[in-house]
């Protein structure tokens, strides 16, 4: 293809980043003119209680490239990019941040190595110093002990900063599951994969949204999605236990026989009750994980819910609403603001 073949797609979920984005458009939008002139960028507003959603459409009067998806409430990064994935119309998409930790700049080399026949490219980290120690070692154990996990290894390192072809986006809305953890679901995608290396620079503005008990769930969806190693384990250590009890008892006939009736002392059934107690209760906890999984698959409820549109075109919106009938609810009727934009919504 030559410069000007392929459309471009840029997938950004936002939530309160009413200063992020003016500086994002700012840095993001030179660097797309000057790769493609058929590119768009796809926000999704994922519940702000800011400005965000003013800031996007007073752009969209200069640059009527840019989308906006409204969602009814805050369903989650996850669900907000999936949506916006869902949306996106060019031959290849790039979910990225708005906050510009993942760098435009490393746009072109993305799809550059796309053009070189890749079909997902992604940026890996190089180096990561705005992070503090506790994360960067946090993050390394849970790559780690994810790909020691799972069946479907993902690359450490990498978040969600990456290009992915039609092809790949198409297979990606196949999967329908709620608890979505999307690193596990790129890589379970396959295909033909490529990376880009860069170093990851500070916030421009704002602050994360991602605290540490919200990157505990994060790790355990991942875990929990893509690997049923936790149960299998437990079934050894039951196992292990349970051997460890006969033949205890066996040594407490033995030795009644041999030497006559004792007193068990209490401290060694006191430390018995424990410690069993405590194995019981971590079992039933790490099965009522999947449990609560299995349950929220099971009442198949939307994993996201739109209010409004502008920017796209209504041929497309109307496809999309047979396509993911299933997975999403999409508004019946566009808002007075989109019936007044023309053609678009």
């Amino acid at each position: 293809m030559e410069p000007s073949d392929f459309v471009l797609s840029v997938v950004v979920p936002v939530r309160d980043e009413e200063d992020a984005v003016p500086l994002f458009l700012a840095a993001a939008l030179p660097v797309l003119r000057d790769l493609t002139p058929s590119f768009e960028i796809v926000f999704v507003d994922d519940g702000s209680a800011d400005g965000t959603a003013r800031v996007i459409e007073a752009a969209r009067a200069t640059e009527p490239r840019l989308r906006l998806l409204s969602l009814s409430r805050n369903f989650g990064k996850e669900a907000a990019m999936t949506a916006g994935l869902h949306f996106a119309t060019g031959d290849a998409a790039i979910p990225m941040d708005v906050d510009l930790q993942d760098p435009p700049e490393v746009i072109p080399e993305l799809v550059e190595q796309w053009r070189a026949g890749f079909d997902i490219v992604y940026a890996r980290r190089r180096s990561r110093p705005t992070d503090t120690a506790l994360k960067r070692v946090s993050a390394g154990h849970f790559y780690a002990l994810f790909n020691r996990l799972s069946d479907i290894p993902i690359p450490s390192n990498v978040g969600d900063f990456r290009l992915m072809d039609r092809r790949v986006l198409d297979a990606l809305q196949q999967f329908p599951e709620r608890n979505r953890f999307m690193k596990g679901l790129f890589a379970a995608l396959g295909f033909r994969q490529g990376e880009v290396l860069y170093d990851r620079p500070e916030r421009a503005a704002g602050k994360s949204k991602f605290r540490f008990w919200r990157l505990w769930n994060f790790a355990l969806d991942g875990i929990t999605s893509f690997s049923s190693m936790p149960l299998r384990v437990w079934s050894y250590v039951g196992a292990a236990v349970a051997l460890l009890g006969f033949l205890y008892g066996g040594f407490i006939v033995v030795r009644t026989l041999v030497y006559g009736r004792d007193t068990p002392g209490f401290a060694t059934i006191a430390v018995l009750v424990t410690v069993l107690g405590g194995l019981q209760l971590l079992s039933i906890g790490i099965i009522g994980e999947y449990a609560s999984r299995i349950f929220v698959e099971t009442k198949n409820r939307p994993l996201y819910i739109v209010r409004d549109f502008a920017g796209f075109d209504r041929a497309l919106i109307e496809e999309k609403r047979g396509e993911l009938s299933r997975l999403a609810v999409l508004p019946r009727r566009a808002s007075r603001r989109a019936d007044q934009s023309g053609e678009d919504c």
